[in-house]
């Protein structure tokens, strides 16, 4: 026998007494169960972002420190890789727009095609 027989089993079982109740039993029974269903809780509706925010805060309950460290720790070196990049590529065009402005460069390099081809390139519009 599985378990939804056996459910079904004990539901006819317990159809089949009601007959059998005494009136105010069953006053008490009913009585009874209107308490109970008074005393549970009702759901309470919420808006869209106290909804997203629990559900956040539920998920960030059952990560452990270590993880929340790790995670800041990868994105933390993140930020500070593509600043450093970044950082170097400006010091990059500076020394050229330095060697530009001061006449630093050889005379040849005006000359030269692809310098100008690269003025061309690099030049705002």
């Amino acid at each position: 026998m599985n378990e939804l027989e056996f459910g079904q089993r004990i539901r006819q079982q317990l159809n089949s007494g009601l007959q059998d109740i005494h009136p105010a039993t069953a006053h008490r029974l009913k009585t009874a169960r209107e308490r109970a269903l008074a005393c549970q809780k009702v759901a309470v509706h919420q808006s869209a972002l106290v909804a997203v925010g629990t559900f956040i805060q539920h998920r960030f309950d059952n990560l452990r420190l270590t993880q929340v460290l790790a995670a800041f720790a990868l994105l933390l070196g993140v930020a500070l890789s593509t600043a450093w990049v970044a950082d170097q590529r400006v010091a990059e065009l500076g020394d050229i727009d330095s060697a530009l402005l001061s006449n630093d460069l050889p005379v040849a390099a005006f000359t030269d095609r692809g310098f100008d081809a690269w003025l061309k390139r690099t030049s705002p519009e």
